[in-house]
């Protein structure tokens, strides 16, 4: 598990494809600190497994469906990511919970400045993530624990401070760019259940039992 609060930004040293598989070397200094191999570590929002390191780089490996439903297929030898090593169970909880699991890609639309902020807006790839995506709500953009400030018209638009894009890849980023994103796992949660319910069929699979949490049994409790 992550926290959003990316501690540095790496630089792609090499990338090795073969077909839709890659093995990528990243140059980094906070990360590697105390590293082990098999540990945890958020590429641009990623997890990804460390399988190789020394004190100033470390490799991962990417398999196929990551390649296909974030933007690591776009890195080249070169390009910036943001880095996070996985959250001690002793630190501080400064961000909100990312799993590193993406749920699909943005595209940046347009930037534009407000006083000391630099707004980005930002339309999701898949539309059905827009119901997960609120006002006021917690949402991880390339890996960074980030508060929704709009979300209307088929986009949505985050509000970064200087501190923030001077310390990630936003920095970098334009217009046509994309992003990883991950949305707010509790809200995610929330929505299984109410789709599938409790019901006596296999997992995964609507039933149709009224039984267990549902809209119904929200509204009779005073949730909703």
């Amino acid at each position: 598990m992550f926290t959003g609060l990316v501690e540095e930004i790496g630089t792609m040293k090499s990338i090795s494809r073969k077909g839709e598989a890659m093995l990528l070397s990243i140059s980094a200094k906070v990360v590697t600190e105390g590293i082990k191999l098999g540990d945890s570590i958020s590429v641009n929002g990623v997890c990804l497994t460390a399988t190789s390191f020394d004190a100033s780089s470390f490799t991962v490996d990417v398999m196929p469906q990551t390649y296909r439903n974030t933007n690591l297929k776009d890195l080249k030898p070169g390009s910036r990511v943001n880095l996070e090593r996985a959250m001690a169970a002793n630190g501080r909880f400064g961000g909100h919970i990312v799993q590193g699991h993406v749920d699909g890609i943005g595209t940046i639309v347009g930037t534009s400045q407000d006083q000391n902020a630099v707004v980005f807006q930002i339309r999701p790839g898949k539309s059905s993530l827009l119901k997960f995506i609120i006002p006021k709500g917690s949402i991880a953009v390339d890996g960074i624990s980030l508060t929704v400030v709009e979300s209307e018209g088929g986009m949505f638009t985050i509000s970064i401070i200087p501190h923030t894009l001077a310390e990630t890849v936003l920095a970098f980023k334009r217009a046509g760019d994309t992003v990883n994103l991950e949305c707010d796992v509790l809200g995610k949660y929330v929505d299984h259940l109410l789709k599938y319910g409790r019901g006596s069929g296999d997992p995964g699979e609507e039933t149709g039992d009224e039984s267990g949490i549902n809209l119904p049994f929200l509204a009779a409790n005073g949730f909703v």
